[in-house]
């Protein structure tokens, strides 16, 4: 039950506020399903069930977007998690979720500065020769102020909100408490996985509270353009720079939602397509260290055609064997190899995570269904956009997902085909990924890769040959001394055995019930028992006895509903 899992008064009023949140755009049979509605109802509070009509006319997908506006910045930041997981979400649901714009009020300058103080070691204005406090721009977590500093240079200060990171730990702790009660109690929300989401946004979140870990992403990013000057990354000022303020220079620059504006500056749109596209692709496919969310927001058209890249707070990383199977992957729908293909599909997903109704047969025969629709498409004229949605489509059929670096990445040559044809509609991805495909295949297949491989395989093959004689006379040691155990886990028959005990007890309740109604019978027929005003007491008690097991039979059977099939 939910009453139980939260444990702390302190979440009450917020679990209500979710409560009333999700009732108002229709999902109050979620509330009730996973068990907030009991819970409240016995911490006194009153739900009103009532869906507002304009609401009603709503797709859900569009619902759900509005709640998690309304819920506040955790939430808004979760929404944008799940607009990465296009492994679980159909494109319509992707396309509500990255409508979700990360805005809040700004805070007064005047409560910025004491934090302000502290974090750069002296008053704002003895550090900067200007700073505006008016902010360019406020989210969540933090705004973002602009300055000059002594040598003329501008920067711009991105500082944390104070006092924002226990209200993000609530939230986070509430989080994880429904994500459990969710894939314990609405069998048809476990495909969504909500605890593995949650595990995701944990991590990215406390990730994007740490501006200094923004700072070295920037850093690390800016080292791998060094030799590209057509890529911008704003140079981060270490000196101010912590946990809670991030110092960067300033970018001016166009924004990559203004086309209008790029058009009037004399920018090559194509031009700017390209660059971007092999930005990303090298930051994905080369680098394995790339922005994990380059939208139009992120990114700026600067003159002589070049690109800027900005807020690095979320950030996907892919090893070397992630990059190679995803240049597999396309080599094996354009060679038309079946089981090259399967195997990286199946390789990417756990085998728990696949649905017992549907067969590994099913699935492979599928995968050739997929891959025939590619045969024979030369790499250059691959609708890779097409492909990643077909591809995705087989996957949620089958309950399997991504794991979160890949979900990344493809929401990443997602964006940036979108991004690409706003700018060029003639512009083709796959023309532009093919010769990075290329190289990591070739690089995959080079005399060095083999050896590092070759290398690796024979130092664990090592490893595991000399722990083996300790492991031998570990396992004998524990045989001679009777403590050698045998484990077997049969969950079907944990499941039976449960329903036989509870079949158990209610029958047990059942013929101590009926005793109690038939002794209570006897005892109304002695006629010198101590008696109430009219009835004998022991027989009266009995009966009342009876009615409360009864009763409390009666209700345990109706609450179990079908969990006991």
């Amino acid at each position: 039950m939910l009453w139980q899992a939260i444990g702390a008064v302190r979440d009450l009023k917020r679990i209500h506020d979710i409560a009333s949140v999700l009732i108002r755009y229709g999902f109050g049979d979620v509330v009730r399903r996973i068990g907030m509605a009991h819970a409240l109802e016995r911490a006194g509070k009153a739900l009103h069930w009532r869906e507002p009509e304009e609401l009603a006319r709503l797709e859900p997908a569009a619902r759900v977007r509005r709640a998690l506006e309304e819920l506040g910045p955790s939430f808004i930041k979760l929404g944008q998690i799940l607009a990465t997981r296009v492994d679980l979400f159909p494109p319509e649901w992707i396309a509500e979720f990255s409508k979700l714009q990360d805005a809040a009020p700004a805070v007064p300058f005047a409560e910025l500065r004491a934090q302000l103080t502290d974090d750069l070691g002296d008053a704002p204005e003895s550090v900067f020769a200007e700073l505006d406090t008016e902010p360019l721009a406020a989210a969540s977590l933090a705004q973002v102020h602009r300055a000059r500093l002594g040598d003329g240079s501008m920067v711009v200060l991105k500082i944390r909100r104070p006092g924002i990171r226990p209200v993000i730990e609530a939230d986070l702790r509430l989080l994880e408490r429904l994500a459990e009660i969710i894939e314990a109690e609405a069998a048809d929300l476990r495909r969504y996985r909500p605890r593995d989401i949650v595990r995701q946004f944990t991590l990215s979140l406390r990730r994007e509270l740490d501006f200094a870990a923004e700072c070295r992403n920037a850093e690390r990013i800016a080292g791998q353009f060094v030799d590209h000057p057509e890529i911008a990354i704003p140079r981060v000022h270490w000196e101010w720079c912590g946990e809670r303020l991030n110092v960067q220079d300033y970018v001016e620059g166009i924004s990559g939602r203004d086309l209008a504006a790029a058009d009037a500056a004399g920018l090559d749109r194509r031009l700017l397509a390209r660059r971007g596209a092999e930005a990303v692709l090298k930051m994905l496919l080369e680098d394995g260290f790339f922005h994990a969310d380059p939208h139009p927001g992120n990114v700026f058209y600067l003159t002589g055609n070049r690109i800027a890249f900005i807020d690095f707070g979320m950030v996907g990383r892919l090893s070397e064997e992630r990059r190679s199977q995803v240049a597999r992957l396309l080599h094996g729908l354009v060679s038309r190899d079946n089981a090259l293909v399967a195997d990286v599909l199946l390789d990417w997903s756990d085998d728990d995570q696949r649905d017992p109704d549907a067969s590994l047969a099913t699935l492979r025969a599928e995968i050739d269904t997929f891959v025939d629709l590619y045969h024979g498409v030369p790499l250059q004229q691959l609708d890779i956009g097409a492909m990643l949605s077909d591809l995705l489509t087989i996957l949620r059929e089958h309950g399997l997902s991504l794991p979160a670096d890949l979900a990344l990445m493809i929401k990443a040559f997602i964006t940036l085909e979108g991004m690409g044809r706003q700018l060029d509609p003639d512009f083709d991805i796959a023309a532009e990924a093919s010769p990075f495909l290329r190289r990591v295949l070739l690089a995959h297949a080079a005399p060095a890769a083999f050896a590092r491989r070759g290398w690796r395989a024979v130092a664990d093959a090592v490893d595991l040959l000399a722990g083996l004689p300790r492991d031998l006379r570990q396992f004998l040691h524990a045989a001679r001394r009777g403590k050698l155990q045998v484990q077997v886990e049969v969950l079907p028959l944990q499941r039976f055995g449960g329903q036989i005990d509870r079949a158990a007890s209610r029958l047990a309740l059942a013929v101590v019930i009926a005793a109690l109604i038939v002794g209570s019978a006897i005892v109304m027929t002695v006629d010198k028992a101590p008696s109430l005003p009219g009835l004998p007491s022991f027989g009266l008690l009995g009966f009342i006895s009876a009615l409360i097991g009864g009763l409390w039979l009666l209700v345990s059977i109706w609450r179990s509903g079908g969990s006991d099939r």
